[in-house]
């Protein structure tokens, strides 16, 4: 049986990253400290997933992948808006291009990667249409409404909205977050769980002991440490990146997905275990709701933060990443509606996500 220890790497790696992030922050490293910071990073992003699992375990899903999803999605908001506050004019698009890297990488990368693990195990996966296709259907909204029509409106030159328009895009986005969560934890709570292959919904995970209450609170605490730590540190090593990017002669825009990248890192390990173990719709859960917190935390938050923001808002796409959007879209809608995938679909996803990653480093 699987116990949740409480001391040992997985308390002293979050408070250690946390003391040096303090220490680093706004400052230009040395080799060594870059390296140190690295390490630091990666505890971090594991110490984050063990923590997820041990309050994951105890609230059982869809609870667990909503907590993850949202924790590190609020510390990336606050990252985004101080870095727009911080950045001038430049920071005008830093919004749409990390909401814009995080769907590419939840919806093809994450999916694509879990899809490859899970049929590699059991050949054929299995998860439930009609949870998994709300979620890609209000994914598909928010992300038409926030990143696409800007291209397309006239009321303000250039892709972006009118004041009024971006009001109505964040409170459109934040209630049908809300909505759906509503759907995922309350009314239809049940669409949420993973499934067998005859639609019975698994039990909970018998090789693991439910951890106590006042464990589940300390692994709460420290897995928003730890997040914390992994977003604060990935922005302290973003100097360097930008550095070696710029000096490989690649675009800038490259940066923030790389950025994106190590952000969304702890919740591709644990999508990666659920798929290891069978449960799919925990990794889809995953995928699909840290995508949906991206956008519909990211774009109210910097509505409201453009009050005091200088400069244009830049939120739509170009064409290039509006056609991998939209094939995104498609190619998940086609995956989602028979419930069940095989590594063709996996290939599918990943392809998808090569060719973000490559017309990033080749726009």
């Amino acid at each position: 049986m699987r116990r949740w220890p409480a001391r040992g790497w997985n308390v002293a790696i979050p408070l250690l990253a946390l003391v040096v992030l303090a220490a680093t922050w706004g400052r230009s490293l040395p080799g060594v400290l870059v390296a140190v910071v690295a390490l630091l990073l990666a505890g971090a992003v594991l110490s984050a997933v063990h923590h997820a699992e041990v309050v994951a375990h105890k609230v059982g899903e869809p609870y667990g992948s909503l907590v993850l999803a949202v924790a590190v999605t609020v510390i990336e908001v606050a990252l985004i808006v101080s870095m727009m506050a911080s950045g001038g004019a430049k920071a005008g698009s830093l919004a749409r291009d990390t909401v814009f890297a995080a769907v590419m990488i939840t919806c093809t990368g994450i999916v694509g990667l879990s899809l490859l693990i899970g049929t590699a195990r059991h050949r054929v996966v299995v998860f439930n249409a009609e949870g998994t296709g709300g979620a890609l259907a209000t994914l598909a909204t928010v992300a038409t409404l926030s990143l696409v029509l800007p291209t397309f409106t006239t009321s303000s030159p250039g892709a972006a909205f009118s004041p009024a328009q971006l009001a109505f895009a964040a409170v459109a986005s934040l209630g049908l977050y809300l909505l759906f969560m509503l759907t995922q934890t309350v009314r239809h709570r049940d669409y949420f769980l993973p499934v067998t292959a005859e639609g019975e919904v698994l039990p909970p995970d018998e090789h693991a002991v439910a951890p106590s209450g006042r464990r589940t609170l300390v692994s709460l605490g420290l897995l928003l440490v730890a997040l914390v730590a992994v977003v604060g540190l990935a922005k302290v090593e973003s100097p360097v990146i930008e550095r070696v990017v710029l000096g490989a002669g690649l675009p800038e825009s490259l940066v923030g997905v790389v950025i994106a990248l190590l952000v969304l890192l702890p919740e591709t390990l644990a999508a990666v275990r659920a798929a290891r173990r069978g449960r799919m719709q925990t990794s889809l859960n995953l995928a699909l709701g840290s995508a949906m917190a991206s956008i519909g935390l990211t774009i109210p938050a910097i509505a409201l933060a453009s009050i005091w923001l200088a400069g244009p808002l830049v939120l739509g796409l170009g064409s290039v990443h509006m056609v991998l959007l939209a094939l995104t879209v498609g190619v998940s809608i086609l995956t989602v509606v028979p419930g069940r995938a095989t590594l063709l679909q996996a290939g599918v996803h990943l392809a998808l996500f090569a060719a973000f990653l490559f017309l990033a480093v080749s726009p």
